[in-house]
This record gives structure tokens, C-alpha cells and sequence, in this order.
């Protein structure tokens, strides 16, 4: 019988990806609990911010907003999303996140399965002007 670790990983447990733009932090990842399949996190976008563009060779990505609204570009076409809303970016599908409201955007995401290696899972295809 294998018996589960459990741990609960809390925003402020984990430090801020601010690299890609905004405030993206990385919860339940294979070096905070061992998860093997996936991994869930939130982006914290000021009203302005950002997430550059980018797409995931490997992985599908899910993406719920919590609060705020956010213009999602998948492949150059864009959608909105408000909070209480999902969507499915399919792998190798480029996609850039950006609050364009006045208030505080928070995106839940969950990226599976997970690359071979980390290096792999994540292709950027702009930087922060």
C-alpha cells in the first residue's frame, strides 16, 4: 500500500515568476509536492499586465479566471474571458494572456502532461517589450 504526501502550498509559499510578465506563481509543481502528471498555478496581472506569448510543446494547458477579465490570444485570434470562465489551450497552440480591464486579474492554470524535462515544456516566442 502507498500512502499519499500530502501538502498545501500557499500563494505566498512561492516565490514570483515575474520573468514572462506579471506575477505568476507555481503551486503544485514536481519540486513542491512531487506531482508527476501536471502542474497548477496562478497569474497575477495588474490592469496593463501581461504573460508574453508562448506555447507548450508537450502540454495542454487549462486556464480558469477567478477574478478580473482577461483578452486571451490563441494563435493571433483573441477571446475574453471573465471570471467564472475556462478554456482549453490545446498543445503547440501560441498564446499570450493580458488584463486589459481596470482591476486585479487572477488565472488559475494547470499544465499535463509534463515535458520529458523542464527545459522542454515551455517555447517563448516574444519578450517583455
Amino acid at each position: 500500500m502507498t500512502t499519499n504526501v500530502r501538502r498545501v502550498i500557499g500563494i505566498d509559499d512561492v516565490p514570483a515568476v515575474t520573468k514572462r510578465g506579471g506575477d505568476i506563481r507555481l503551486l503544485l509543481t514536481p519540486s513542491t509536492v512531487g506531482a508527476a502528471t501536471g502542474f497548477l498555478g496562478v497569474a497575477i496581472l495588474k490592469a496593463g499586465e501581461r504573460i508574453t506569448e508562448h506555447y507548450h510543446p508537450y502540454s495542454d494547458e487549462f486556464l480558469y479566471v477567478v477574478c478580473g477579465a482577461v483578452a486571451l490570444d490563441l494563435d493571433d485570434e483573441p477571446i475574453t474571458l471573465c471570471a467564472g470562465q475556462g478554456v482549453l489551450v490545446p498543445r503547440n497552440v501560441r498564446h499570450r494572456v493580458r488584463n486589459a480591464g481596470q482591476e486585479e486579474a487572477r488565472v488559475v492554470f494547470h499544465l499535463c502532461p509534463l515535458a520529458p524535462r523542464a527545459d522542454l515544456g515551455h517555447v517563448d516566442t516574444e519578450k517583455i517589450p
